[in-house]
């Protein structure tokens, strides 16, 4: 539809019971003058960048009138200029009386625009805070639950950086999506990804994968410049991924434990060359058994399995393909703390024989255990890399709030 009548659409002027595009438009420009747009509203809403429809979505809102504006994650798909932009925007909506509740990840931002701060934590509420009285680190830990000094506990010994390396990226990013990062990983070696739910932890491991197309940079993978654009490109050259989000992204909830662990060997291998029936068994049999996986049989349906059984079917796709880079996203969220512990074991053991694993995850505690490397991000851009002694809870946490 056109910006006219994404603007019109439940408030269209008619002449003689009719809609009056004349008076559409008109109204129309009105509206977008006051978000300080001067384009043509008789073209289609695609043909403008996303920047420009989040600000005819607000001029739409405030066509009716409105006096609290609640904007989720508006500035997610924007880059600098245009997030000053729409901030100007909300200062001038604010000096005129209308109020802003702002859902963002990206605390930067929050300090930037805000009044006050409001913290949730697992759905519940934490508290209100003035944004002038509340330190970025306080801010985190109210986030994360758990005070500096609790965090400074239980922080393990971690190896020396091994010095095989067999991945690196350089400068690599996709304008809009995530800033250009470097990274690099040694054989046998586990690379912890760390920050705030939206620091842009997903997103790398997605422009790594070839789920997102990265724009700039390079990579090399087992000393070879490689170019991934594609999951399929990813798995061909030995990546596999777990993604964050495996009841939408991983598992196919009607198909069997078998079908959903061979998809992707036989996506490696091409569908003209289908896995024979005696293959398929011998090798679901062996990683039920190598992963522990509760099954009454390799054809239930693994939409009736538990969280963590399910997150073990999706491990052993990958390990099928026998992969030398294995991406996992929260590869323990939502699941019982028996096959919790169980899933960190089978990664410590995959690391000792010599897969190297970047690990993306929300769980500081669960970083310091079984990373060598901590590498952490905010706001879509790698901040810092800890290594050895550096790792701690404490020392994440304040490399977000630097």
């Amino acid at each position: 539809m056109t910006v006219t009548e994404n603007l019109t659409l439940t408030n269209q002027p008619r002449k003689f019971g009719l809609i009056s595009r004349k008076k559409s438009e008109a109204l129309a420009r009105k509206m977008l003058a006051r978000v300080g747009l001067d384009i043509d509203p008789s073209k289609q809403l695609d043909r403008y960048s996303i920047a420009v429809q989040q600000l005819i979505a607000i001029a739409r809102a405030l066509g009716t009138e409105a006096k609290l504006l609640v904007l989720d994650e508006p500035t997610a798909s924007l880059d600098s200029k245009e997030v000053s932009r729409l901030f100007d925007l909300m200062r001038q909506l604010k000096s005129q009386g209308i109020s802003v509740i702002f859902v963002t990840h990206f605390l930067d931002q929050v300090y930037e625009i805000t009044d006050r701060i409001t913290v949730l934590r697992n759905g519940s509420y934490v508290g209100t805070y003035n944004t002038v009285d509340l330190p970025q680190t306080e801010l985190i830990q109210a986030m994360v639950g758990k005070s500096l000094d609790e965090l400074a506990q239980g922080s393990a010994e971690h190896q020396e950086e091994n010095k095989d390396t067999i991945f690196t990226i350089s400068a690599y990013g996709k304008e809009r999506y995530i800033a250009p990062a470097d990274l690099s990983l040694a054989k046998g070696e586990i690379v912890g990804l760390a920050g705030m739910l939206g620091s842009g932890r997903s997103e790398l491991c997605n422009i790594i994968f070839g789920a997102e197309a990265a724009d700039q940079g390079e990579m090399h993978l087992d000393g070879k410049r490689v170019q991934i654009k594609t999951p399929k490109q990813a798995i061909d050259a030995g990546m596999a991924y777990c993604p964050e989000d495996r009841k939408v992204e991983g598992i196919v909830a009607e198909l069997s434990v078998r079908e959903n662990m061979i998809l992707a060997l036989q996506a490696k291998r091409g569908w003209l060359k289908p896995i024979p029936m005696v293959e398929q068994k011998a090798m679901v049999e062996d990683m039920i058994n190598r992963l522990a996986i509760k099954t009454p049989n390799m054809n239930k349906a693994i939409g009736e399995l538990s969280g963590g059984n399910q997150q073990k079917v999706i491990l052993a796709r990958w390990l099928l393909t026998q992969p030398n880079l294995l991406l996992l996203d929260e590869p323990t969220r939502g699941i019982d703390v028996g096959a919790h512990h169980e899933i960190i074991h089978i990664m410590k053991e995959l690391c000792e024989q010599g897969m190297s694993l970047l690990v993306a995850s929300s769980e500081l505690e669960e970083l310091v255990i079984f990373a060598h490397r901590v590498v952490v991000m905010k706001d879509r851009v790698k901040v810092s890399e800890l290594t050895g002694s550096e790792i701690s809870q404490k020392s994440i946490v304040s490399a977000i709030a630097q």
